[in-house]
């Protein structure tokens, strides 16, 4: 018996019915004389594509397929049809020379698949992928935690198309948005490729996949960078955005050479981080009154420090946002501009236009400024005229690659300004590390360890010798910790969110008096020792007290086993008057005075101690008294 294959049958009909309508389309190409092409073996370019509007091509049931010059092949299923001869008339208006080919509907079919890469293409030119909000919610609901997020991924790995890698990308940003990724890794390695979120500072692995992809999603991240698809071996920066609803999400690419190919790095620059209000930022109290201070001053210069990624920017932005106000002039120079503020002229340094941090600030100086914030301080000339800029009536924010709020002023040094001038424009030096926070939801309570109440014992000391509020007399019997294996809404790490921590130098009378010494690090702090502000060691402690986060947290970003500089001593007792110096224990004096000459008798005798075996001259008779009875 023969049985009867029902999917067979319908393919086999379905060939029969394609071979049809070719044969149909070439009786009809060889009546009228239009040449016929079959779409479904031909190359599909979609910039001619996108010279006709997806709504106008179904409707007239054409294609354009190809783009010459200003010369347009377009396919149509019935070339004499009125909708068809209007399509050619648009086109002629529009400057393109069209020609009309016969083809079938399986053809246009095909070529119509394509206007999603039209879309994407468009997107591209502008170097802006548009998120709808509707589009935006659902990634938001399926990307609710790193699993999720991941599986979406693998997801659109697993799909075939032409409109896969855009798809791809959208994916990876969007989750990155949606679980506020502050950066996104794609690096290469020998046998596959690799992405990581930057979440809360720390890196996690969300995907995987094989080199041919990745070539293709690195492609397609240089276009919408405008960067060269040609260079693989030079460093290239570039920018795009994302749109969402009414918000643009900036984004930063840097792609470097590497052993396995380029490793790129996206940088997400969210808007909302420039809402973040000075008092939000998690400054000590004590701290935040002298920031509030230096910033309200007419004149002067705040500095602030730390590595890539440590928040300096957005503490800068805030400290504007504090000031901006109606009456007040506010010019920024940026490599790049990170965050846009209304009421702030913004400009971009371009080193290839030879617009550098020193020439913007010399531009920014004419403009009649109230404020000047410099993206950074890197060499001579922009160090010293942010220092004139300081001198010469105007508020002057910038950032400086130091590792603490010390090292402010011997990297000045080290930038040739001229010491006489730092102490009276150097108002404030800052500098800052991100920790991050306790999850709120499932943090938990313990015994601290050995070690742990070893650091918190001595953190007790210190910051009570700082009279820092709020500080127990003793650690406590349990303090907060990440539970294992957090829980959901911190991704199972136990952690969501980060705070600042924070230090700083007032360039008051006493460090000001010993900047023209070239002096260390050490002997600022001990200088600044009577200004009692704590170092971002102690500021930690002060937020594990408060239970904001962890030892382990905070001995990522700073060392908890350093001597705390801004400590006159560091002896183990309790008191304030421990934290004295300790008297020195110098070997005692002899006893044995040395004979003294008797022509010298007015001499102190420890001279002929140090000078012993020296003649001494007749004082009676000495060069100077001599010279004092001539005049």
């Amino acid at each position: 018996m023969v049985h009867f294959n029902e999917e067979a049958y319908k393919r086999r009909t379905k060939d029969l019915l394609k071979r049809e309508a070719v044969r149909v389309a070439q009786y009809l190409s060889a009546k009228h004389g239009i040449p016929y092409v079959d779409l479904t073996l031909t190359a599909i370019n979609t910039e001619a594509l996108g010279k006709i509007s997806e709504e106008d091509a179904k409707k007239a049931k054409v294609a354009a397929y190809r783009l010459v010059g200003n010369r347009i092949d377009v396919a149509a299923l019935s070339p004499l049809t009125d909708d068809v001869k209007a399509v050619a008339e648009d086109l002629k208006k529009k400057g393109f020379e069209p020609s009309i080919y016969i083809t079938t509907t399986a053809s246009l079919d095909r070529a119509w698949n394509f206007y999603v890469e039209v879309q994407q293409y468009e997107r591209t030119q502008a170097g802006q992928i548009d998120i709808g909000e509707k589009d935006l919610g659902q990634f938001v609901e399926k990307m609710g935690s790193l699993a999720q997020t991941k599986q979406l991924i693998t997801d659109s790995l697993a799909k075939e198309g032409t409109s896969r890698i855009t798809s791809m990308l959208e994916i990876i940003l969007s989750g990155a948005i949606s679980l506020t990724a502050s950066d996104v890794h794609i690096e290469p390695e020998e046998e596959h490729v690799r992405v990581r979120y930057r979440l809360d500072g720390i890196l996690h692995e969300v995907a995987d996949f094989d080199n041919h992809t990745y070539k293709l999603l690195a492609s397609r991240i240089k276009l919408l960078s405008s960067l060269k698809l040609n260079v693989g071996s030079k460093r290239q920066d570039g920018r795009f955005s994302i749109k969402i609803g009414e918000d643009n999400i900036d984004i930063r690419t840097s792609i470097i050479p590497g052993a396995y190919g380029e490793a790129v790095v996206m940088r997400l620059l969210n808007p909302k981080a420039i809402s973040m209000t000075i008092s939000s930022l998690g400054i000590n109290d004590k701290l935040l009154k002298l920031i509030t201070d230096a910033i309200h001053q007419p004149n002067g210069m705040i500095l602030t420090t730390g590595p890539t990624g440590s928040g300096k920017t957005t503490s800068l932005y805030a400290f504007l946002g504090e000031i901006n106000k109606p009456g007040v002039k506010i010019i920024t120079i940026e490599d790049p501009i990170e965050y846009h503020m209304a009421g702030a002229v913004q400009t971009q340094v371009k080193h290839d236009k030879g617009y550098t941090f020193f020439e913007g600030l010399k531009s920014a100086m004419r403009q009649d400024p109230d404020i000047i914030m410099v993206g950074e301080i890197r060499d001579e000339e922009t160090a010293g005229t942010a220092i004139d800029a300081a001198l010469t009536g105007h508020l002057v924010f910038s950032t400086l690659h130091t590792n603490n709020a010390a090292g402010t002023v011997p990297r000045l040094l080290d930038l040739m300004v001229n010491p006489k001038v730092i102490g009276p424009a150097l108002s404030l030096s800052l500098a800052q590390r991100l920790v991050r926070r306790l999850c709120k939801v499932c943090k938990i309570k313990r015994a601290p360890n050995d070690e742990e109440r070893e650091i918190l014992e001595r953190g007790i000391r210190e910051l009570k010798f700082l009279d820092v509020p709020n500080i127990p007399d003793s650690v406590p019997a349990e303090v907060s910790a990440a539970k294992d294996g957090g829980c959901g809404e911190c991704n199972n790490t136990g952690y969501r969110g980060r705070v600042g921590i924070y230090e700083g130098i007032v360039i008051d009378r006493a460090v000001e008096a010993i900047i023209p010494t070239n002096p260390s690090e050490y002997e600022i702090w001990q200088a600044a020792a009577p200004q009692k502000i704590p170092t971002m060691k102690q500021d930690g402690l002060a937020k594990i007290f408060e239970g904001l986060t962890t030892t382990d947290e905070l001995s990522r970003v700073v060392n908890l086993r350093a001597p705390s500089p801004n400590i006159v001593s560091t002896e183990e007792e309790t008191d304030k008057e421990s934290m004295e110096p300790a008297p020195l224990d110098l070997p005692p004096l002899e006893t044995t005075e040395p004979e003294v000459p008797t022509a010298a008798p007015a001499v102190a005798p420890e001279i002929g101690a140090l000078d012993a075996g020296i003649e001494m001259p007749d004082l009676e008779t000495s060069s100077w008294e001599n010279e004092s009875k001539n005049e």
